[in-house]
């Protein structure tokens, strides 16, 4: 691990602790919002899943459960966090849990789908593209990356009026600033989405990246499917 992480990886170590013994680790709307939009990304009953940042595995655990014939890999940086999880989730058997920051990360499997749910935001900015060099090589031509983010102009709320709530790094994430450090690596933005949670402003938003190959064709859509089309953008 990265010295520069220890502080991080302490910090965190706490932070799950304290939520676990207040019972504050269940899914949540965040959760489940994750796994939906991976659904809709295309999970399948057989994905194979890297999830970064998975802290104390409730979302790993969701994910799980939703494939059945899959597997995930889990990672973290936080060593006593990831022990807790072994013993909390050791009756799933499509589960492996990782202590990693990421800078270094490698594996036998080529992932299916890549999920960072709410992590980017802190991890230092300036890492970000060593995470993205590291993903690349973990994945196949079809894969799915997806990230999940605080919303940035929320978490600059935060930052003036609830400074108390953030963590020991919670910085906001602008689509320019993040996607500069990711498109070297040979990705393109699929998709943005900002929704609303715990909040009626925007609070989080979902990116679906994919690797950026070329097409070697686009296949027009029948005369039914273009009528089908235009109904749905009129009325749907």
């Amino acid at each position: 691990m990265n010295a520069d992480y220890k502080e991080v990886s302490v910090y965190y170590d706490k932070l799950w602790a304290d939520l676990e013994k207040q019972n504050l680790t269940k899914p949540n709307s965040r959760h489940y919002t994750i796994l939906k939009n991976l659904k809709r990304a295309g999970l399948k009953n057989d994905s194979v899943v890297l999830e970064i940042g998975c802290g104390i595995g409730t979302l790993t655990a969701l994910v799980a459960k939703n494939i059945s014939s899959g597997f995930i890999v889990a990672a973290d940086i936080s060593p006593e966090t990831i022990d807790f999880d072994k013993h909390k989730h050791s009756s799933f058997k499509n589960i492996e849990f990782l202590v990693s920051d990421m800078t270094n990360f490698s594996h036998t499997k080529k992932f299916d789908f890549v999920v960072l749910p709410d992590v980017l935001e802190h991890i230092p900015a300036e890492a970000h593209g060593n995470i993205f060099k590291t993903i690349r090589t973990l994945i196949h031509d079809k894969s799915v990356v997806l990230i999940n983010i605080p919303d940035p102009r929320c978490l600059e709320w935060f930052h003036q009026y609830k400074p108390d709530m953030l963590q020991i790094i919670d910085q906001p994430l602008y689509t320019d600033k993040l996607l500069s450090a990711i498109y070297p690596h040979g990705f393109y933005l699929e998709s943005l989405e900002s929704y609303a949670l715990g909040y009626y402003q925007h609070d989080y938003q979902s990116l679906i990246l994919r690797p950026n190959i070329a097409l070697k064709e686009m296949v027009q859509k029948t005369k039914m499917g273009q009528i089908i089309a235009k109904f749905k953008a009129r009325f749907l």
